[in-house]
């Protein structure tokens, strides 16, 4: 089975009983973890997480098997969650699928995995895209608008009158993030002692004292810089961020997501296309076109082949070395950086 992101809640809630595997793929990391979330949330009893790397299921492919027959430790109920990059479940979905087949993958717990840099069209969705025990949801960037519309059901559950105003700079601040802008809207809610059984009215003041970022204190002009590969504006930027604490993974994240864009743009660009023209039918943030166009050109495709799975590592290294997680970032912008300032 396949979903979107427009039909995945819908088409997960009546797929969740008979499949054994989702997988949740595409442009939006984001939007897939936030589906895993979603669709673990809908479990009648999620039980014990087992969470796997992308490492542990390339290495060890039977042990997505054994994982999914064992038993919790306490005799419980279990799912399990697995991050990968691109194909490096492929192996283990493969054998997985092998023993489902032979009827000995039965009472096996659930299993999402969320595949950055992965798409439905790949070796590992193509396993599963035709199954009924499985479901493939591809999730692309939202818009500004669609992501504004989601803030505002976030504040609308968490007890939150948010004007459009508030909503977009908070979807703004967040960098086209879900996860970013959710924890946004949590913080202000806690910050108003908002409730759906007490409803507060939220306004930019508010905002500001929560210590939200500015676009000008935000990630924007770090990314800027290191996919537009000005190597001598990178000590500052990297200076800047220790100095107003941007965290490491956000920045990463918002690395990933500008990432995204321009392979969706580099997609389009046909041979002959003026980049200012693609991105006024694109209709691109009018702030953002002068460093779209400066990007697209430093980024051709065969160079984004490159640059999104090393965002998905740099993103993963993050997450796994967190008290380290500023040293490696800096390493890696500045690797990021030099790629980009190279012609061609």
């Amino acid at each position: 089975m396949k979903a979107t992101q427009r039909d995945f809640q819908t088409i997960a809630q009546r797929a969740l009983g008979k499949c054994t595997i989702l997988f949740l793929c595409g442009q939006d990391e984001a939007g897939a973890s936030a589906a895993a979330a979603k669709a673990i949330a809908m479990l009648p009893d999620a039980g014990e997480r087992v969470e796997l790397s992308g490492s542990d299921l390339k290495n060890d492919p039977v042990r997505l098997v054994d994982e999914a027959r064992s038993t919790s430790l306490f005799g419980g109920t279990r799912h399990i969650l697995a991050r990968v990059s691109g194909e490096e479940a492929h192996d283990a979905v493969k054998a997985f699928l092998a023993m489902a087949d032979m009827g000995e993958t039965k009472g096996a717990c659930p299993i999402f995995i969320v595949a950055t840099s992965a798409t439905d069209k790949s070796r590992t969705a193509k396993l599963l895209i035709k199954r009924d025990d499985a479901l493939v949801a591809v999730f692309y960037p939202p818009d500004l608008r669609s992501l504004t519309a989601d803030v505002r059901t976030l504040a609308d559950s968490a007890g939150l009158r948010l004007g459009g105003d508030l909503a977009e700079r908070i979807a703004r601040g967040a960098n086209m993030d879900i996860r970013l802008a959710r924890s946004e809207v949590e913080k202000l809610a806690l910050y108003l002692d908002a409730s759906p059984q007490s409803p507060k009215t939220a306004d930019i003041e508010a905002h500001d004292a929560i210590g939200a970022k500015t676009e000008e204190d935000g990630f924007m002009p770090l990314v800027n810089v290191v996919l537009s590969g000005e190597v001598r504006k990178l000590p500052q930027e990297l200076a800047r961020m220790r100095e107003v604490g941007l965290n490491p993974v956000a920045v990463a994240l918002a690395l990933e997501r500008r990432a995204a864009q321009l392979a969706g743009l580099a997609a389009k660009l046909e041979p002959g296309t003026d980049i200012g023209q693609l991105l006024d039918r694109q209709r691109v943030f009018f702030r953002d076109k002068r460093d779209l166009m400066e990007q697209l050109r430093k980024w051709p495709a065969h160079k984004l082949e490159r640059l999104v799975p090393r965002l998905a590592e740099l993103h993963q290294d993050l997450m796994s070395n967190s008290q380290i997680a500023e040293l490696v970032l800096a390493q890696s912008l500045a690797q990021i950086t030099r790629f980009a300032a190279r012609r061609g």
